[in-house]
């Protein structure tokens, strides 16, 4: 529940809450707060085990963190093979790293890997293929009276 708070901020309450309630008051705010709290989980608990008693004996293995999707999807494929290949092929990739090199080939600038392979590529490959521009050339302006060529694909 407070897995995401540090020391300052816990620091912080605390002043605002002898702040708030003073230091006389703040015991009985506290046993207030908690007994609160333990309410609550024992209302949750009861709602859980009456659910579970519903629902019959077919679910007593039933947990309500399999609700959660990433979880059910979790345990769904952990025993399948094509997972596992999964998980082999996720780590092998590098996001970052093909980001840059998109990065870097948009503009313009070359890296160590693709200065191989753009001068492979500018051999084999013309600068237009099928009548398509080279998307890596920058474009000429036209003229004031001329108009923009006509892109079917952006409309």
């Amino acid at each position: 529940m407070f897995n995401d708070l540090g020391i300052l901020e816990l620091v912080t309450l605390v002043v605002l809450a002898v702040l708030i309630f003073g230091p006389e008051k703040l015991p009985k705010v506290i046993q207030d707060v908690s007994r609160f709290v333990r309410k609550v989980r024992d209302f949750s608990e009861s709602a859980k085990q009456d659910i579970r008693t519903e629902l019959g004996p077919e679910f007593k293995d039933f947990e309500f963190e399999d609700l959660n999707p990433k979880t059910f999807l979790r345990k769904q494929l952990e025993g399948n093979e094509d997972f596992n290949e999964l998980k082999e092929l996720r780590s092998s990739f590098d996001l970052k790293k093909e980001m840059n090199e998109v990065a870097d080939a948009v503009h313009g600038r070359e890296t160590a890997s693709s200065v191989s392979s753009a001068a492979a590529a500018a051999s084999s490959v013309p600068a237009a293929v099928n009548g398509s521009p080279d998307l890596l050339k920058k474009q000429d302006k036209p003229d004031a009276g001329e108009r923009p060529p006509y892109d079917s694909d952006a409309t």
